[in-house]
């Protein structure tokens, strides 16, 4: 196993950001975490990549323990933190240059150049770090990551700030590298986990609630239904969260509603009755399959009922 993660758990005061979970990643995988807002997610990740030590518990990265070895385990690990620690004064090759003397790179220039070209920034390596975008500075990071060749990548956020070309385009770098590299990573953006993934760990309130393929957990979650719903006027949620066979009510717009429900015939007959009895028009009325994103509302909705719009955060 490249991350082996045992009982790990993390206090902040009497407040568990991380409670007693566990679960492994394999050579080769690449694997979606994900949780809600204060889930615990950056606080495992930088306990993984030793930034932070742990309460209980262990973590161990390429038969490394981390705790115990922690130079030696850094040298197996790419990180990007969701916080991207740079450089401005620094032109982009400068920059890269003073990473790989810190990893004691050896043949410099040929790493640089292949960190470069597999993230994309050839027409930006010339300029200053503080000079470019977001989502170039953002590059450079992951650039910084990669320049020593690491076994394993912890990507917290690797897309932040980047435009939706971009975002495709480091997927695709993302996808390539786990070919041959052991890849975790966090992402706002659950199209993006879906497109890269097949497995995924999900962590809510500091404790693990999936982990699992992402076919496995649509057939766990699928004794609730989605139903898609616009009308013409506007209404409250609390009108939809009366219904007996409606289980959460997800804002999409003003006029639009996302529904998870126990029995999606019975949800729709109560949706008539209501338009009846408060004299709504329905405009459109759509079911559907569990998508990631009903999935993990599925799991995590007990106590995040307030993530309407399908982001997530550290």
């Amino acid at each position: 196993m490249s991350i082996e993660v045992t009982q790990l758990t993390r206090l902040y005061g009497e407040q568990k950001a991380v409670d007693n979970i566990t679960f492994k990643v394999g050579k080769g995988e690449i694997v979606g975490f994900l949780g809600p807002n204060g889930a615990g997610k950056s606080t495992t990740m930088k306990i993984i990549t030793g930034y932070l030590q742990p309460d209980q518990g262990s973590t161990v990265v390429c038969g490394i323990d981390v705790q115990k070895q922690p130079l030696e385990s850094k040298k197996k690990i790419g990180y990007l933190p969701e916080a991207n620690p740079l450089y401005y004064d620094m032109y982009v090759q400068e920059y890269l240059d003073f990473v790989a003397d810190v990893h004691g790179v050896s043949d410099k220039k040929k790493k640089i150049e292949e960190a470069i070209e597999t993230v994309g920034l050839t027409l930006e390596s010339k300029k200053r770090v503080g000079q470019l975008s977001k989502g170039y500075k953002q590059r450079v990071g992951l650039a910084a990551a990669l320049i020593h060749d690491p076994e394993v990548l912890i990507l917290d956020e690797p897309t932040t700030g980047l435009d939706p070309n971009q975002i495709v385009e480091i997927r695709e770098v993302i996808k390539k590298l786990g070919q041959h590299k052991t890849v975790l990573f966090s992402s706002h953006i659950l199209q993006e986990v879906e497109a890269i993934c097949d497995r995924v760990v999900i962590i809510n309130r500091g404790k693990l609630v999936a982990d699992d393929t992402l076919s496995s957990l649509r057939a766990q979650t699928s004794d609730s239904e989605v139903l898609k719903v616009s009308f013409r006027e506007p209404l409250e949620a609390a009108w939809l969260e009366r219904l007996s066979s409606v289980r959460s009510v997800n804002k999409i717009s003003t006029h639009e509603w996302e529904l998870i429900c126990n029995n999606a015939q019975d949800a729709k007959r109560q949706l008539l009755e209501l338009a009846l009895q408060q004299n709504l028009n329905i405009v459109s009325l759509q079911s559907g399959g569990q998508s990631l994103e009903e999935v993990f509302r599925a799991l995590t909705n007990n106590n995040n009922n307030n993530n309407n719009n399908g982001d997530l955060g550290t």
